[in-house]
């Protein structure tokens, strides 16, 4: 599997990518191209095409659940692909894979709109759309995760927004992950990891049926964490002793630092490519 960070917070040094406040990545595994996640904009496609990859013949775009800057640069490719349509370009009309409320309408105190832009009704006509709580297989060795169980007692988040007009607090029940199972363990691939990243790891490893973990790679969802979900998220990663974490997107600095202590943190950047083999 090939994993090829398109949209993050930061870039590499060089060359000269586009950064926006999102996550997204494209994912290869043999003869299965996903994209995993749009960000915030257009960003991706415009790097995606400066890295020489061509979006439109993916099989896949699994989304890690709903909010802006994961799911907002659909409206963009719907143009892209919409555009290659009317000249009559080949094109793939890949399938959506999300959780069935990743398209359900939040607000926040300070914007009326956090969720997807998108519904169903509109995404349906541009795309294939398979929307379950349940695991589904992209690839023989690639799985999206599906509602992930929330079991462990320091990762209990708080809400982010509400849902159907200020009626509901969200506490993003949607979010998922990818896990790709190689032959030395398991890389786990988060969004942001809103429903608890050691949650997604125990779930992960449950549905592979696998212990090892090579490598930790997305949003992590420390943000100015209280103590007790750093200690605990610290704690859980040092007894795992995964090969390597490279922690980004809705990662602060401090929670980096603190990190670094207890496993092997990369760098991660628009424009890295990472090849973990079979």
């Amino acid at each position: 599997m090939k994993l090829t960070v398109l949209v993050d917070n930061n870039t590499n040094i060089e060359p000269y990518f586009l950064a926006e406040l999102g996550l997204s990545f494209l994912i290869e595994d043999e003869d299965v191209k996903v994209l995993f996640d749009t960000g915030f904009s257009n960003i991706f496609i415009r790097n995606a095409q400066k890295m020489g990859h061509q979006l439109i013949n993916l099989d896949f775009i699994a989304l890690s659940h709903g909010h802006w800057d994961h799911t907002w640069g659909l409206e963009p490719l719907m143009k892209f692909y919409t555009e290659h349509q009317i000249e009559k370009t080949l094109f793939k009309r890949p399938t959506i894979i999300a959780h069935s409320q990743t398209f359900v309408s939040v607000s926040a105190d300070w914007s009326n709109e956090i969720g997807s832009l998108m519904s169903e009704n509109k995404l349906s006509k541009h795309f294939k759309l398979s929307l379950s709580e349940s695991p589904q297989k992209l690839s023989d060795r690639l799985i999206f995760l599906g509602q992930i169980p929330r079991k462990n007692n320091f990762e209990s988040l708080l809400p982010f927004g509400y849902k159907d007009g200020m009626d509901c607090k969200d506490d993003v029940p949607e979010d998922s992950a990818l896990v790709y199972k190689s032959s030395r363990g398991l890389v786990i691939i988060t969004g942001c990891s809103h429903s608890g990243i050691c949650n997604i790891i125990e779930y992960a490893k449950n549905v592979c049926k696998e212990d090892r973990v090579i490598d930790i790679i997305g949003g992590l969802h420390l943000l100015e964490p209280s103590s007790k979900q750093l200690e605990g998220t610290l704690s859980y990663l040092k007894h795992l002793a995964p090969e390597c974490v490279r922690a980004c997107h809705c990662t602060d600095l401090q929670s980096k630092i603190a990190l670094s202590n207890v496993v092997d943190l990369k760098e991660v950047g628009v424009g890295l490519t990472i090849n973990y083999g079979k």
